[in-house]
């Protein structure tokens, strides 16, 4: 009888200190499905894509450190509410690793000072850089921001088209998804929350 010793799982690394992938290793085994798929990957076309994937999966899961926002003193200003909306970004569904575009919007009120808003754009695009759901995804980017202004008073509102509802299961190709995380005022003030879930609409449709 012969006696087969399998090797312990690799521990898996949390998300925030990963940085960057064996590209080598990810770009043998896409070899190896694309020969399970039945193709060659030694033929034209082929022949370089393996290595193409894998630098793509270094880049989309290495997104280094939070972005650090940067805020300016504005001392007249009190309780003004910003919304930063019609972000666009890729992330991939982490149950079936197909690609989900979220749209997002982030609503957050000015006191005495405000954030520098491409920070919002670079802090949507961090999170999306992983295997991910969406609800967690909303619930990361509010809570990160909340940090970073200093204050609870966030809503993030999230609007997801997810490919693996589109093009596989039920092929529903309108189907969105839609989160919304409110926090402080926004949770406890209906108009407030409705100001700013018509803002961030109204963002939208005029894309």
């Amino acid at each position: 009888m012969t006696n087969t010793s399998v090797a312990p799982p690799t521990p898996a690394v949390p998300r925030q200190q990963r940085t960057g992938i064996g590209t080598d290793r990810v770009a043998d085994l896409i070899s190896q499905l694309l020969v399970e798929l039945g193709e060659d990957p030694q033929r034209d076309g082929l022949v370089e894509t393996p290595k193409r994937v894998a630098a793509w999966w270094n880049d989309f899961l290495s997104p280094g450190n939070a972005p650090v926002a940067t805020r300016f003193t504005e001392s007249q200003l009190a309780g003004q509410l910003v919304v930063v909306g019609d972000m666009s970004v890729w992330s991939l569904c982490e149950h079936h690793m197909i690609p989900m575009n979220l749209q997002v919007a982030v609503g957050y009120l000015a006191e005495g000072e405000v954030v520098g808003l491409s920070k919002f754009g670079r802090v949507a695009q961090h999170f999306a850089g992983r295997l991910q759901v969406q609800e967690r995804y909303t619930r990361e980017v509010a809570e990160h921001l909340a940090r970073v202004i200093g204050s609870e008073d966030i809503a993030v509102a999230v609007r997801g088209l997810h490919l693996c509802m589109s093009m596989r299961g039920v092929r529903m190709e309108k189907a969105r998804t839609t989160t919304l995380h409110s926090g402080g005022h926004f949770a406890t003030d209906p108009v407030l929350s409705q100001q700013f879930l018509l803002l961030a609409a109204n963002q939208s449709n005029a894309a």
